[in-house]
């Protein structure tokens, strides 16, 4: 078992900062990983050490750094140079880079529908990732606030697969869900009311 297992069972807040002024807010906290969404050759080995500093694990979001190339090449740079304890991507060639350079390595799959999720499988087979990061978390807080913020009507879809699921999207505000599940097709009306 990867050593950022336990680290995350007893503390599983991990911080996503883009800024330095995030960042050193972030290392006063308890959190014990950091996610940096963002950087540049420049900053980027500063950035790190801080956080390496701290007794931070810190991950490096590849699809996010300017500056130099998301290859392997660029990857091997930032194991060399910045030195962090992983990378996150959503490249799955990245990540098996960077397991080469022996750094953790994290796959962000967003899930939007059933189709992301057989693509999302088929990612985590060919790079086998030490973690894998599901976006968005909280859809259904993102509907609620969405419906409270605009007038329109809002329509929940992508990964409702059982009836809670619709139930969930219906709860929050929505006012439908649309799904590709011909089971929830066939059950649609009474039974998946609010």
């Amino acid at each position: 078992m990867p050593s950022i297992l336990p680290t995350l069972a007893a503390n599983p807040v991990i911080a996503a900062v883009r800024s330095d002024d995030q960042l050193a807010r972030a290392l006063d906290t308890p959190v014990r990983v950091i996610f940096l969404l963002g950087g540049d050759p420049e900053s980027l080995p500063g950035r790190v050490q801080k956080a390496r500093s701290a007794e931070k694990l810190v991950f490096v979001h590849m699809d996010l750094v300017e500056g130099f190339s998301r290859d392997a090449c660029g990857l091997k740079w930032l194991a060399h140079t910045a030195r962090p304890s992983g990378i996150l991507s959503t490249r799955a060639p990245i990540l098996r880079a960077a397991a080469e350079e022996n750094l953790l390595t994290v796959l962000r799959i967003f899930m939007v529908d059933s189709s992301s999720l057989a693509t999302g499988v088929r990612m985590v087979k060919s790079c086998e990732p030490t973690l894998i990061e599901v976006m968005p978390g909280l859809v259904t807080r993102a509907i609620r606030r969405l419906s409270e913020s605009v007038r329109q009507p809002v329509i929940a879809g992508g990964m409702l697969e059982a009836e809670q699921d619709v139930a969930a999207a219906l709860n929050a505000g929505a006012l439908a869900a649309s799904t590709s599940s011909e089971i929830l097709w066939a059950r649609s009306g009474a039974c998946l009311k609010r």
